[in-house]
Order: structure tokens, then sequence, then C-alpha cells
């Protein structure tokens, strides 16, 4: 994984757009609601059913555009589009990495 967890300009966007209160909100629900995706993504490949693989995979991609953290939107599109690959295991481990890196960016931002 290279790069920032959080792109700033996209973030910095977010907040002169929305306002640093509303920002706010949206962090602790991406905080709360996001391991909730992955949890969602990962009983999703286990019982097979796509359906909701593709929608678990759409709605975290969805939130971390929202902040800007493009690799775990990158990987998350790669999963709503082509599902869990040959490795379902690898593949969630570096979603739940990638998730944990914009989560603790969010928070330095938030508490910074």
């Amino acid at each position: 994984m290279s790069g920032e967890p959080l792109d700033a300009e996209v973030f910095d966007a977010l907040q002169d757009a929305m306002g640093e209160d509303f920002v706010d909100d949206l962090e602790n629900y991406y905080l709360v609601e996001a391991p909730t995706m992955l949890t969602d993504l990962k009983a999703a490949a286990e019982s097979g059913d796509q359906d909701v693989l593709r929608r678990a995979a759409q709605s975290l991609k969805s939130n971390a555009d929202v902040f800007g953290a493009k690799a775990l939107a990158d990987r998350a599109r790669h999963v709503e589009l082509g599902g869990v690959g040959d490795d379902p295991a690898a593949t969630f481990a570096e979603l739940e990495a990638l998730y944990a890196d914009a989560a603790a960016a969010l928070i330095e931002w938030r508490d910074g």
C-alpha cells in the first residue's frame, strides 16, 4: 500500500462544501458502519450471495470515496465488479488493512 490513506484535497473539499460539523457526523457514521460493511462482505462471500456481495462492496466503495480513501475505494470497486477472487482471505485482509489505515487517518484529522 503506497501513498496516503486519505486524499487531503478530497477531505478539505468535503469540509468546505458541507461544514466541519456535518463532516464530523459523517466520519463518526463511517467509523461505525464501515466495519459492518466489511462483515457483510465477508458473510456474503462465504454464503455465495453475489448480489449482497456487490451491494456491500458498493457501499464500502462509496463511503470510502466520500473521504478520499482512494486505495480502499479502488479495492472495494474491484470486489464489486469481480468478486473476491481466488483468495478471499487475502482480499479481506487487504480491505481490512486499507480500512484501518483510512480510519486511523480520519481519527487523526478529527482529533488532530
